[in-house]
């Protein structure tokens, strides 16, 4: 079976048009001309021997067709030049003519074979059209049959033979080391991609990471505050009003089950390429994410945690991308649970604002003082809010209101 993509295209009538061969060099244009010349000066010495030859025999070649020979021989080769350039014509062009001298001499037949050897090659080689190349070999192959059907093979002295020896061991060499240093160059871009590629995928594990620190965060924070200062109060009143302290512990245990349900899902997506069989999705935890929707239930764990809250939704609900839902949830979050660690004892207030082109999502608080579980914050929360947010082009602002109290307002745009 053929399996050469060019071969196959020619047998099989593909596309006219190749891709363009590159552009020759200026030492290819030089050898290219010196190879053309050579044989030039070759068909001519032949041609010239030749018409001496005849006219010893008696025979006037002035005037006669030994002058068209004489004038057309060197000719021949002269096309090879623009061999890489325009193979197809230099081959159209060095057929007839090469035919046109074949029967002059045996000699000159020859080396108009040598000539067409090189302008068939050219053309395998470097022509764009496969069909006229498949044509242009036909003919170039029954042309060589033709030509050396009456050429003689050319008795050279020592010398010439020795050269004709040592160049094509030159060409060969040559080859071999152009081969070795293009071998080489490729070793090395295979090797920059490679370091290119370990390199992109350094940086996409660190984006993941940041990610996952993020969600993390989000879920492990949010909630661990809560059961904290549920378990505080819990504790604190456990004697006074044991009813209350149930109710906090109930709290503990509401925001622990909704801390492992978060955690499994995004545990869950980090682990869907591991053991869990044929099917790893269908094993891992791929519930929802949380969205707008349950910030009623969101607020209302905040509440029991003893910081009231009044949310307000302005402009009409609609759908909007689940990225920008959890980008909007994770802010009411992260602001609540601050307000929570920052400012006990104060008041809340959530907003959702439905504008025609944006979400705005505000969380403000009244102030307060710093309750136990403040030593844990170190401002990463917000950080990775402003990331998070970023995806979406959407910006996070925040920082103290003039009246007291701390805000924090994030816009997200929407398609109309």
């Amino acid at each position: 079976m053929i399996n050469h993509p060019t071969v196959r295209r020619l047998l099989d009538g593909g596309a006219d048009d190749a891709p363009p061969p590159p552009r020759p060099t200026r030492r290819g244009q030089a050898l290219d001309l010196a190879l053309a010349l050579l044989l030039a000066s070759v068909c001519a010495r032949y041609a010239t021997v030749a018409a001496r030859a005849h006219s010893q025999d008696g025979t006037h070649w002035h005037g006669s067709p030994w002058t068209g020979l004489l004038l057309l021989a060197p000719f021949v080769p002269l096309p090879l030049a623009l061999r890489r350039r325009h193979p197809l014509a230099v081959l159209w062009t060095v057929l007839p003519a090469a035919l046109l001298v074949r029967s002059q001499h045996e000699d000159i037949a020859f080396w108009a074979g040598v000539v067409v050897i090189v302008a068939a090659y050219s053309a395998a080689a470097y022509g764009r059209r496969p069909r006229a190349v498949l044509i242009g070999l036909a003919a170039a192959a029954a042309a060589l049959v033709a030509l050396f059907d009456d050429a003689k093979l050319p008795r050279f002295p020592n010398s010439v033979i020795a050269v004709l020896v040592l160049v094509p061991v030159l060409a060969v060499a040559y080859e071999r080391r152009m081969w070795r240093r293009r071998v080489a160059e490729g070793r090395e871009r295979l090797s920059a991609l490679e370091r290119e590629q370990l390199a992109a995928l350094d940086r996409a594990v660190e984006l993941e990471r940041a990610r996952i620190a993020r969600e993390l965060h989000d879920v492990v924070t949010h909630n661990v505050s809560m059961m904290t200062i549920q378990a505080g109060a819990a504790r604190k009143i456990l004697d006074t009003a044991p009813d209350r302290a149930r109710e906090a512990m109930a709290a503990v245990e509401a925001g622990g089950r909704a801390a492992m349900t978060e955690l499994r899902q995004v545990m869950g997506l980090l682990t869907i390429d591991s053991e869990t069989g044929d099917d790893p999705a269908a094993a891992a935890d791929l519930s929802p994410q949380p969205g707008l929707g349950r910030l009623d239930s969101l607020v209302e764990g905040v509440r029991r945690a003893g910081l009231p809250v009044e949310l307000t939704v302005r402009g009409e609900r609609r759908p909007v991308p689940p990225g920008v839902e959890l980008a909007a949830y994770r802010v009411v979050q992260e602001a609540l649970t601050n307000t929570v660690k920052h400012a006990g004892g104060a008041d809340a207030a959530v907003t959702v604002d439905y504008a025609a082109d944006q979400l705005t999502v505000e969380v403000t608080d009244t102030g307060g003082r710093p309750t136990g579980a403040a030593a844990t914050g170190n401002g990463r929360g917000l950080l990775g809010l402003r990331e998070r947010l970023a995806v979406h082009g959407g910006t996070l602002h925040t920082g103290p209101r003039p009246r007291g109290g701390y805000r924090v307002k994030a816009s997200i745009p929407l398609e109309s």
